[in-house]
């Protein structure tokens, strides 16, 4: 599917990244680098992330540190890289959002630790909730000790869809969430820095 959009757009440059390999996420940021120049970049979205079925009795010591691998600490590993360009991009402009520099990490509600009774469905998903739970205080962390340097963060729930992961069985589509989506990226200011967002744009429990 991004091979066809790629052929249709010419702006849209494919470039193979695997979160989990330091020399992979290395030679993505220098692919970056030489497309933005001295430009930088302005909005990382770190979309990558895997799940595991796993309730009580099933969940191994295994299964949660490789989804906590994927989900939590490649997001960081990989923000931590493309921070030179996301500061580069700061620097050319003011305010706060994707006009100048942000991080959205793709979250979910099932790491709302409010809502955890909320919906039964995610106590059978103990290593993913748990992972992204963990991904909603690295957006915490990264809010504010990057706020000195104009570079937004937030997490973002884009809701149940309909993809390899989301399964059949989800309410929405892929194209029904998209332009919610596109939207709050749209509006995001200084006083959404750090916030758990979803895909309308209202504000999520931790």
């Amino acid at each position: 599917e991004l091979q066809q959009l790629s052929k249709q757009y010419s702006n849209i440059k494919l470039l193979q990244l695997d979160v989990v390999c330091e020399n992979s996420i290395k030679k993505v940021v220098k692919e970056v680098e030489e497309i933005v120049g001295d430009k930088g970049l302005n909005c990382l979205i770190n979309n990558a992330g895997i799940n595991v079925l796993a309730s009580l009795e099933e969940v191994t010591a295994e299964t949660m540190l490789t989804i906590y691998e994927t989900n939590t600490v490649a997001q960081l590993m990989v923000t931590k890289a493309f921070l030179p360009l996301l500061r580069k991009a700061a620097q050319l402009s003011t305010g706060m959002g994707c006009h100048r520099a942000a991080i959205i990490n793709m979250s979910s509600l099932a790491a709302s630790m409010q809502l955890v009774q909320a919906n039964e469905m995610f106590l059978k998903v103990y290593p993913y909730r748990i992972a992204k739970t963990a991904l909603n205080m690295i957006t915490r962390c990264l809010a504010a000790d990057l706020k000195s340097d104009g570079i937004l963060c937030i997490s973002l729930h884009p809701g149940w869809l309909q993809t390899d992961m989301g399964g059949t069985m989800a309410p929405m589509q892929v194209q029904e969430a998209i332009p919610g989506i596109l939207s709050v990226l749209d509006r995001l200011g200084e006083k959404e820095n750090g916030s758990f967002l979803d895909w309308q744009g209202e504000t999520l429990p931790w």
